[in-house]
């Protein structure tokens, strides 16, 4: 009896550790997934290709700087289309109209709902740069900055190898 329980306890272990191990593997799968869901679905909201840019991310004491470039500087098309985009995006979000980031990452997007409804408290500029664009957010309310930080850092690790934060 007492060999059974003993088996019985070791079955029960080695179980609860294989649990363990699928939903590590599980969040790594949803991880990876999550990316490749992103990249793949990217075109539906950018008109520039996204293997073929860079979005650089950084966040400052005042909000953050959303950056986006050309990998190569000479591909005028998707300088062009970077921009165009840029320029769009920025308008929007100056409305508080953040539907192309919902379309590509969900309505769940940590910080999204906070810059939705307090765009108005946000300075939300457009600038051309070398090979592409950036916005920049800055405002003085804490719970807005904290909102940048955390749709940046959402961003970040949703484009995966497409981001870089400065």
């Amino acid at each position: 009896m007492k060999s059974c329980l003993h088996l019985l306890i070791r079955a029960m272990r080695s179980a609860a550790m294989l649990a363990l191990a699928g939903l590590v593997l599980c969040g790594t799968c949803f991880s990876q997934t999550r990316q490749e869901h992103v990249h793949h679905k990217a075109h539906t909201v950018m008109p520039f290709d996204i293997s073929k840019a860079v979005h650089i991310f950084k966040m400052t004491e005042s909000g953050g700087i959303q950056r986006v470039v050309a990998k190569d500087p000479g591909d005028t098309d998707q300088v062009r289309l970077i921009r165009r985009h840029l320029r769009q995006e920025a308008e929007k979000f100056r409305r508080g109209d953040f539907s192309d980031p919902v379309k590509l990452h969900g309505a769940d997007m940590p910080g999204l709902r906070e810059l939705q409804a307090g765009a108005s408290r946000i300075l939300i500029s457009y600038t051309d740069v070398p090979a592409g664009a950036e916005i920049r957010f800055d405002t003085s309310d804490i719970c807005l900055i904290t909102a940048v930080h955390r749709w940046f850092g959402a961003q970040l690790s949703e484009h995966g190898a497409d981001a870089v934060s400065e």
